[in-house]
């Protein structure tokens, strides 16, 4: 007999905050690639990407480089 499949109803997230933008640049600098840091985030590869070509969230790549160690 086959195990039901149990389905997951846990929300994913689907849009970054600032505050997670400006983490995916300082991720992104250290040497992160993007599929981990999407599975860091449980999101879609291609949010990540969004941020990182500044489609979404301008201004989080100069607020990361601000809080870049030097």
């Amino acid at each position: 007999m086959v195990d039901r499949i149990q389905q997951d109803n846990n929300p994913r997230k689907t849009k970054f905050t600032f505050e997670e933008a400006v983490d995916v640049w300082l991720r992104r600098w250290s040497g992160q690639l993007i599929h981990e840091i999407a599975a860091a985030y449980v999101i879609n590869s291609g949010r990540v990407s969004d941020v990182l070509n500044e489609v979404t969230h301008r201004g989080s790549k100069a607020a990361a480089a601000a809080r870049r160690p030097a």
